[in-house]
């Protein structure tokens, strides 16, 4: 009898990441990511070194976490390295990168730790700066260097790790943010309470970059023209804003809606929602908006679920919203823009064939971002890195 092994030569993969149950996106994506290429590499399980600051220090990981590592341990990196390098249980680490993940100067502990591996490595970058610091750009343009690829969510990613940091394109790899596989035309609202209303969704870990306010302050010239619309803003403060300020920004937002007596047509739903929780907002709203303020914004989870949703999507031009929504798929307001929010909003309920068309592009494009297609190219790129077939 011939061995599975043999022909499907599973590759033993180390990822560092922050992990679920930790409250972070990143966490969450590697969670779904390494759910996607168990299925296609079952014989090599994913293995997780997970990030960890003093916020996390508590919680208690799965099974499938093998390290966790401090994020400013240097001795936690150095185990994680000794183990690759020396176990024979590791071919290849995929590091999932975004600044202020690990420790050092601008994180300059991870560069440390990917130039003492002995394994190939592949890096997701999820934030590519346009505008970053001396340190960060040279900690960038030595992970491109040291890692075997780089994979970015954009092709304006792309080309500047090429032509600003200086990384060598054929390094650069293209790979769309993954979401669930929605089915088509789902709605739910009767189950959340939303039964006749027109819902607009905000859903994130709730800080002040995400520029809720703005939408907050348009509600009263779109109630005039969409009265029965509810505007969801749905997920906790985002812990570490928490530790800070606590729900300063939140109640601001409370305040807001209170004063300008918007009463239940602005709903804040106060938790960190588990997946299948999210997926039924998002599939329960009519339009879904990412107001964002940070220009720079490489990725986005939330809006990548909604184009996967196939909803008609409206955001400010941050890196991410405007490529996507080159693609038909969505319109962009100016940041801090309340009244064409306002506008926008109104425009695009108000014009239904639009609408519909919208909602089919965002729903095309969402089918080429479903993990089991993202998992299927992590998958092959590690092989090739590999030099597998």
């Amino acid at each position: 009898m011939i061995s599975l092994k043999k022909l499907t030569q599973p590759i033993k993969a180390l990822y560092v990441s922050t992990y679920i149950p930790r409250k972070c996106g990143i966490a969450t994506f590697t969670k779904d990511l390494t759910n996607a290429i168990n299925l296609l590499n079952p014989l090599a399980l994913a293995q997780i070194a997970a990030m960890d600051n003093k916020i996390t220090e508590i919680l208690r990981y799965p099974h499938e976490v093998r390290f966790r590592i401090g994020q400013e341990v240097k001795d936690d990196y150095d185990e994680v390295v000794k183990y690759v390098n020396e176990t024979g249980e590791v071919d290849i680490v995929v590091i999932q990168h975004e600044f202020g993940i690990f420790g050092g100067e601008s994180g300059n502990l991870i560069l440390e730790f990917m130039e003492k591996l002995q394994k190939p490595v592949i890096a997701t970058l999820h934030t590519v700066l346009e505008k970053p610091t001396p340190k960060m750009k040279e900690i960038i343009r030595r992970i491109g260097h040291k890692a075997n690829y780089l994979i970015v969510m954009l092709e304006t990613a792309r080309e500047m790790l090429v032509n600003k940091y200086k990384v060598d394109r054929r390094k650069v790899v293209v790979i769309p943010h993954g979401v669930p596989d929605f089915p088509r035309f789902t709605n739910g609202k009767k189950k959340l309470g939303l039964y006749g209303k027109v819902v607009m969704t905000s859903a994130n870990l709730v800080s002040s970059s995400k520029g809720i306010e703005y939408v907050i302050a348009a509600m009263p010239e779109i109630i005039k023209e969409i009265p029965e619309i509810v505007y969801l803003v749905v997920g906790e403060t985002h812990p570490v804003v928490k530790l800070t300020e606590g729900e300063k920004y939140r109640h601001k937002l409370k305040k807001m809606a209170k004063d300008l007596n918007l009463g239940r047509h602005v709903r804040f739903v106060n938790k960190y929602l588990p997946l299948q929780t999210l997926i039924k907002y998002v599939a329960a709203s009519d339009l879904y908006i990412t107001p964002y303020l940070d220009p720079q914004q490489a990725a986005s989870g939330s809006l990548a679920y909604a184009i996967g949703a196939g909803k008609a999507c409206i955001s400010t031009p941050y890196l991410y919203a405007r490529e996507m929504f080159d693609l038909g798929c969505g319109k962009l307001v100016p940041f801090a823009d309340s009244e064409a929010i306002a506008r926008t909003v109104i425009e695009t309920w108000k014009d239904k064939q639009s609408r519909v068309e919208c909602e089919g592009k965002a729903y095309d494009l969402g089918r080429t971002m479903t993990w089991y297609y993202v998992g299927h190219q992590y998958y092959h790129l590690m092989q090739h890195a590999l030099n597998k077939p």
